[in-house]
């Protein structure tokens, strides 16, 4: 199992190939001030329709930021579709790491609870690129060719 998806293993980029291709699909309507007032009526209406809560109106700041982060994550999910390495998925898992908390923190301070869907595959992608990694460096740290005694001098 550990070595089926080493970081080093193919399986173990599809599954950074797969995580880039979920963020394009999400994220590239966010790029632009014109499809993410589409994106955000469509989150909206959605929110709506499940319980969740609606997002605020759209401003220029918000836009700003949503865009930022679109083009951004738009440019990093292109660079691991067409050259998946197994660094970028230890990044990524870092990057998922962080937008976790971010999208943990804003439903427990009001923000519509429509976010929690997307931490569940951020959290799923996060984990699915970082164990890898943790395992790797645990069964390097418990090899005996890697522990140094101290000198008996």
């Amino acid at each position: 199992m550990i070595r089926l998806f080493a970081p080093s293993h193919h399986a173990y980029l599809r599954v950074v190939r797969a995580s880039a291709w979920y963020d394009l699909v999400i994220t590239a309507g966010f790029a632009t001030p014109w499809t993410y007032a589409l994106v955000h009526d469509a989150l909206s209406s959605l929110g709506e329709a499940l319980g969740l809560g609606v997002l605020p109106a759209l401003d220029p700041i918000q836009t700003l930021y949503a865009n930022l982060m679109g083009s951004v994550v738009v440019v990093w999910a292109l660079l691991r579709i067409l050259k998946p390495l197994p660094v970028h998925g230890l990044y990524d898992g870092a990057a998922r790491t962080l937008f976790s908390m971010w999208l943990a923190y804003a439903p427990a301070h009001g923000a519509p609870r429509l976010l929690w869907l997307f931490l569940v595959v951020e959290v799923a992608f996060g984990v699915v690129q970082l164990v890898p990694w943790w395992r790797a460096r645990r069964s390097s740290l418990m090899d005996p060719a890697h522990i140094s005694l101290p000198s008996t001098k």
